[in-house]
């Protein structure tokens, strides 16, 4: 439908001009209900405007009326027609006007493509055009069309509130089927690039034309019926839709969800024509419902039809009865004859169907939107100035600029790019009993609003394809749980991908996670890898049964060392304790007694005091303890030197020179733990490395060269002593220490050497327990060898306390 509205002053008579019935190029075949029903909208608002006594006071408005048919071409040749004030196209008219008829705007078309051709070809000529059902947002552009305006939201909106409202309801893998032309094309195209952005993933998108072959029809079903995909989106037209559905139903596919346009959503026609119920549970977008008061009374009423044009009255009554008149050249075999009084109540067809009414209250919002843009110009009070010469640029620019409330309160004006306010209703197709679907609103979209309340759905009240109650799912991959992270698949979209399971340390606490997040070292991923648990501490404590046994042992040693000194200080006066210098020997008591109480300093929780302390504690207390050990040593084969005739070595070797050595080996000492500790002393350690699920807290050597220093300096006097214990070895028995020397130290330097792979190999607080180990073990060795013989003697054998045994000589024995 392509009207031309124009202005009349003073009486007019109504003038309705169409092409029917006559197989000519520029006449329609048949007459086309819906385009009729557009047209009397338009003359029902141009009625009531010619009857207001507010709204351009004294001036009538006139219009013409041309059904295009469908046609490109003859849109564009009768939009020049009205531009040029041409009537070649026009049948006949009934009466004249006062003044010639100049077209002040024209209401249509009713698809994007046409309305674009006939946009480009009158933009030159500044008249208005008022589209009330092309929808491309291309129309949008003002460099283009610059003349064009619409009633009906722009795709731009609709596109954008499809893929919002298909992530909605999560689905992210869908079909796409459009009309290929300019508004199948260009709203699929935003609808694809806004669902890219929300995540959501096309199958497949094609495209046909309802004069397609039927090879390229198949080809579509074809790959519906191979897809995985149950929700079908569409920026088709009604009649592409009746082709698409009527070759489903042939191959029996149904099951899917339809998500529509504002074309074919809320047309009862389209519901009429799926007799498959293929669409049965479809939602979509629609124009919100309308209701104009007298509309429908106005369009029902064929007086005026019947009295003004006998040709189109002839034509309508033939098409709504499938009658014909008497004068009619032949009758099919059932068509009966037209009387031109059959009854109208209770006929149920596409005229008598007002579905549409929000369309036509679109075009009842255009024709008002010219009328106020007249009595703007006209400067129009209680009359009208009829002098003011018409220019079709300034009208344009005052519909434009206009802004008025309808009877009915909507608000009507357009935005900078001849669009009006984007709204819509949420439309779910839901079948009763008798077959008839009921179109039940079940949500809006209102793009004036914030982004996260445009979309308002209930969900409760919709009824989905096959009559379900629940959402249906439309994924290619089902969604990651937390734990786990997506992998795309290779090859295919961002939509389908593997979930796969975090590494350990890592998780994802989230659905759907991109990507595993690595815990803090502190802590560590669970069994399900979605949360982070604190890792457990682990040293070496006091009340884990290894921890309590070391430190009995090490307690025991200490009793047992003071057992031993308090037996010697017993007995401190009988010749097997003076024999061997008993100074040295309580002095080596005490550093053993220091040994064993050192090796606590390794239990417990590390601290700064406690990591400097133990080590330096351990390798004074261990010198001292092998220098005394060493000294009694020195002493012994000094001893037997001095019995030969003429010497005189014990004076270099006397009380005073041993207590001398036994400090200057230990100074030694203390002056590399006083390096160690200056340069780089050692620190609390957090071991984050050696096991994953725990923390090893250790103490960190700070420098290892004064560690090993310290060791090796240990080592270098029990290798110097275990030598001279070994020369001294075959002495005369009953006198001779250096046999139980020699022992000591070879328990002392074996321990010694195996705790060196063992506490490199050893993990976390099992290398503190190797090192108390052999802590323990070497001073338990120099215990036992040098003091539990002596203390025997002297407890349980008290007649070889004598000095006549202890002097007394026989024959040595082998080592």
């Amino acid at each position: 439908m392509l009207g031309g509205v124009f202005n009349f002053h003073n009486s007019f008579e109504d003038r309705l001009d169409t092409y029917v019935d006559k197989p000519l190029p520029l006449q329609c075949i048949r007459l086309n209900f819906r385009g009729f029903q557009f047209a009397q909208a338009m003359l029902f608002a141009i009625d009531e405007i010619n009857n207001s006594t507010d709204l351009l006071p004294g001036i009538s408005l006139g219009y013409k009326i041309y059904d295009v048919c469908g046609s490109i071409s003859r849109g564009v040749r009768v939009a020049l027609a009205l531009a040029n004030g041409n009537d070649a196209v026009s049948s006949h008219s009934v009466a004249a006007c006062t003044r010639p008829a100049q077209v002040q705007a024209i209401m249509g078309q009713s698809s994007s493509s046409p309305s674009k051709a006939i946009a480009t070809v009158i933009g030159p000529f500044n008249i208005p055009l008022i589209s009330h059902f092309a929808t491309c947002a291309c129309l949008s552009d003002k460099t283009k069309y610059p003349s064009f305006l619409r009633t009906i939201p722009s795709d731009y909106y609709q596109s954008r509130a499809l893929a919002q409202l298909v992530k909605h309801f999560g689905w992210t893998w869908v079909g796409a089927i459009r009309t290929n032309d300019d508004y199948g094309n260009n709203g699929m195209a935003t609808f694809t690039e806004t669902a890219q952005q929300l995540g959501i993933c096309l199958e497949y998108s094609v495209s046909f034309f309802r004069a397609d072959p039927p090879d390229k029809i198949q080809k579509i079903v074809d790959i519906i019926k191979a897809s995985t995909t149950k929700v079908i989106v569409t920026f088709l037209s009604p009649t592409e839709l009746y082709v698409m559905i009527h070759d489903l139903s042939l191959h029996n596919l149904t099951g899917y969800q339809w998500v529509g346009t504002e074309a074919w959503i809320s047309d009862s026609h389209t519901a009429a024509m799926d007799r498959h119920h293929i669409l049965d549970g479809a939602i979509g977008l629609s124009i919100p419902r309308a209701h104009v008061s007298g509309m429908r009374e106005f369009m029902l009423d064929v007086k005026l039809l019947n009295s003004s044009s006998d040709e189109i009255f002839t034509e309508f009554w033939k098409t709504l009865f499938s009658c014909k008149f008497k004068q009619s050249e032949s009758f099919a075999g059932n068509q009966s004859e037209c009387t031109g009084h059959e009854d109208l109540t209770g006929v149920q067809s596409s005229f008598t169907d007002m579905s549409l009414m929000p369309i036509f209250n679109n075009i009842y919002k255009g024709v008002y939107a010219v009328a106020h843009a007249l009595h703007s110009i006209l400067g129009c009070n209680k009359t009208c100035n009829n002098k003011e010469q018409l220019d079709s640029f300034l009208i344009l620019r005052h519909i434009k600029n206009i802004w008025f409330k309808t009877k009915e309160g909507d608000e009507v004006y357009f935005n900078e790019n001849g669009d009006p306010p984007a709204k819509y209703e949420i439309i779910n197709w839901q079948p009763t009993e008798n077959g008839i679907v009921d179109f039940v609103p079940v949500g809006l979209y209102d793009a004036s609003l914030p982004a996260d309340k445009q979309l308002n759905v209930h969900n409760k009240t919709i009824i989905w394809a096959q009559n379900s109650q629940q959402v249906p799912l439309s994924v290619c991959s089902e969604k990651c749980p937390p734990g786990t992270h997506k992998a795309l698949q290779k090859g295919k979209p961002v939509c389908c991908y593997d979930c796969l399971r975090c590494a350990e340390g890592e998780i994802s606490n989230i659905t759907d996670s991109i990507t595993c997040v690595r815990c803090h070292p502190e802590f560590w991923s669970n069994e399900r890898r979605d949360a982070c648990v604190k890792k457990e501490a682990e040293f070496l404590s006091y009340e884990e049964i290894m921890g309590a046994l070391l430190t009995a042992a090490s307690l025991l040693g200490t009793c047992l060392s003071a057992v031993v000194a308090f037996i010697f200080f017993r007995y401190r006066q009988t010749p097997i304790v003076r024999a061997n210098n008993s100074e040295l020997s309580f002095l080596l008591l005490f550093s053993l007694t220091l040994c064993f109480l050192c090796s606590l300093t390794f239990i417990g929780r590390p601290s700064e005091w406690s990591c400097m302390l133990r080590h330096t504690a351990f390798g004074i207390t261990f010198v001292l303890c092998i220098s005394c050990v060493l000294g009694k040593t020195i002493v012994v084969l000094m001893a037997f030197r001095a019995t030969l005739p003429g010497s005189n070595v014990m004076q270099w070797f006397g009380p005073a020179q041993q207590k001398l050595s036994v400090l200057g080996f230990t100074l030694v000492q203390v002056v590399i733990c006083i390096l160690w500790l200056t340069i780089s002393p050692p620190f609390p350690f957090k071991n984050f490395k050696t096991f994953n699920d725990k923390i090893i807290l250790e103490c960190a050597l700070g420098s290892a060269v004064g560690f090993w220093a310290v060791l090796g300096y240990i080592g270098l006097l029990a290798m110097l002593c275990f030598i001279l214990a070994f020369l001294a070895r075959k002495l005369p028995d009953n006198f001779n220490e250096a046999k139980f020397i020699t022992f000591s130290m070879l328990i002392f330097c074996a321990v010694w050497i195996t705790f060196i792979p063992a506490y490199v190999s050893s993990p976390g607080k099992f290398s503190v327990a190797v090192e108390i180990f052999a802590i323990l073990a070497s001073s338990f060795g120099l215990l036992i060898c040098i003091f539990i013989p002596k203390c025997y003697i002297i407890l349980l054998k008290p007649e070889k306390n004598t000095k006549k045994n202890m002097m007394g000589k026989g024959p040595p024995k082998s080592f």
